[in-house]
């Protein structure tokens, strides 16, 4: 069993594969999934120059000099309805947002600026040039690649897509991915709980992170601490699933018959991960399938998740490796810890007299579940670090940048 720091595992991480098949869905059907081509505009955006707000566009060459001017008010232009002929001599457009600037045109006053009278406009002196004016290809021009392979698709992505008039996508499948539980212990929520039992928290809470990722999961229910089942369940799971999660039962325990099973179905590394809350986790192989075996205790599974078999998951489909944010937050507590784990505190952002800060959990118990409920972050404590003071400025780790 290795002693790995998190960053060690995580490069252990990196190369994985991709896994997931591709296929082409409808623009609306997009949001979440993970590009699978890179996409190229075949237009500029804008596709002609246009007004940037409802004014009066003129000819430059109309202009007095140093004082206003007044000319003839020719008609209106609105968007979508371009002029049919240049500007003459003289003469000046009313023009709305978005409507294409006219041949002739050479800037655009606002209209609270002008003077409107006796079919007229009067404009005010020296006006800018090219002023209010968005000019064709200033967001994309033809032949740019806008989008690119591996890109998990957030709702600006989909926008980009129909910018450049695309109805659809070619993406990655989404990963078939296995949730069970294991242990004599622990009970289906809503059955009566006999002495000595828990409420299974561990799958719903997984399945939930998968199923936040765009995953297709399937709940295999909790097992009995039985070898012969848990083989069972394993090497039917393995048939038809990309990867197969568990919560427990990885541990060397007399009665934890999760690792014998995956040993003899296939490949198992168990790793002690210089990292707390997080250990033991289990990865390895049945068949086709990747085997991750997260801790027994909530926060634990949790944040192994989110730290471990979220990257995994995400490289098996395709997408780009990304390392979540941190952000330097000023502390409003105080700890003293011994160095050798990189620890992950749950805390929660707050805004008093001196500002913006970060708090901790009053507990740090890896089987506190509803501090992770009351945190909106984790608090990224480097191994080295043996005590933090209030105001110190030190990382926060939003959970939004690790949950989806």
């Amino acid at each position: 069993m290795a002693d790995l720091s998190l960053d060690e595992a995580l490069a252990s991480l990196r190369d994985v594969p991709c896994v997931a098949g591709t296929e082409f869905v409808a623009l609306g059907k997009a949001l979440g999934h993970v590009l699978a081509e890179d996409v190229v505009s075949p237009l500029s955006v804008p596709p002609h120059d246009n007004s940037a707000m409802d004014g009066v566009v003129y000819a430059q060459a109309d202009l007095s000099p140093d004082s206003e001017t007044r000319l003839t008010l020719a008609g209106t232009i609105a968007a979508g309805h371009p002029l049919d002929r240049p500007m003459l001599p003289g003469e000046a457009f009313r023009i709305f947002t978005g409507a294409p600037i006219p041949v002739g045109g050479d800037g655009v006053v606002m209209q609270e600026d002008c003077r409107f009278e006796d079919g007229a406009v009067t404009l005010p002196a020296n006006p800018r040039i090219g002023e209010h004016i968005r000019r064709v290809g200033e967001d994309v021009t033809a032949g740019a690649q806008v989008l690119t392979a591996g890109t998990r698709l957030r709702p600006q992505e989909v926008g980009v897509a129909a910018l450049i008039g695309r109805t659809g996508l070619a993406v990655r499948r989404p990963l078939k991915v296995a949730v069970l539980s294991s242990g004599d212990e622990v009970v289906e929520p809503g059955r009566p709980l006999p002495p000595g039992a828990i409420y299974d928290s561990n799958r719903p809470t997984v399945i939930a992170l998968a199923r936040a990722l765009g995953f297709i999961v399937t709940d295999l229910g909790r097992l009995p601490d039985r070898l012969d089942v848990v083989k069972d369940a394993l090497a039917r799971a393995a048939n038809d699933h990309d990867a197969i999660i568990t919560t427990g039962g990885v541990s060397v325990g007399g009665e934890d018959h999760m690792r014998a099973a995956v040993e003899s179905l296939g490949r198992l590394e168990q790793w002690r991960l210089k990292m707390k809350p997080g250990k033991p986790v289990a990865l390895g192989e049945i068949g086709r399938a990747r085997f991750i075996g997260l801790p027994g205790n909530p926060v634990s599974a949790m944040v192994t998740f989110m730290m471990i078999a979220r990257p995994l998951l995400l490289r098996m489909s395709g997408a780009t490796w990304t390392t979540p944010p941190r952000f330097p937050v000023a502390a409003r507590f105080a700890l003293r810890r011994k160095p050798g784990r990189r620890e992950f505190l749950r805390a929660r952002l707050i805004v008093d007299q001196q500002g913006l800060g970060v708090e901790t959990h009053r507990s740090d118990s890896s089987g506190v579940l509803t501090s992770m409920a009351w945190a909106d972050g984790l608090i990224d404590v480097p191994a080295t670090l043996t005590e933090v003071t209030p105001g110190m400025m030190i990382d926060y780790l939003p959970l939004s940048e690790v949950l989806s």
